[in-house]
């Protein structure tokens, strides 16, 4: 089955991200394929290279960049929403890229099952 994953929390302040992340990793593994991850709302804070949580902390943005990297998973961030919350191409973590709505709608239209994290 192929997903498309909607992401509308932050990384830390919701248990959206997590969940995403984990439901991503786990239909990956068990022969799924994820189309692309959407962030939208306060979700494209999971894009920031400038996140540096504490060593003790799990590290958000670094499980997305890793997921896309071994599983070839689309990172997209909302260019809209982005830019509301200071996410411009400059301030992206590698492995996120920013785009429109259309990405998300996209990502409707060519996965079987779209599923959302967050309100």
């Amino acid at each position: 089955m192929k997903f498309g994953i909607l992401v509308n929390e932050g990384p830390y302040n919701h248990q959206a991200s997590d969940s995403a992340y984990r439901f991503a990793k786990a239909a990956i593994d068990k022969g799924h394929q994820i189309f692309r991850v959407f962030f939208y709302y306060d979700g494209v804070l999971n894009a920031t290279k400038h996140s540096d949580p504490p060593s003790d902390d799990r590290n958000v943005v670094k499980n997305w960049q890793k997921l896309a990297e071994d599983h070839k998973v689309d990172l997209v961030v909302c260019v809209a929403a982005g830019m509301r919350r200071g996410i411009v191409e400059d301030s992206l973590a590698p492995g996120f890229r920013i785009s429109g709505l259309g990405q998300l709608i996209e990502a409707g239209i060519q996965a079987d099952r779209m599923v959302t994290f967050g309100d």
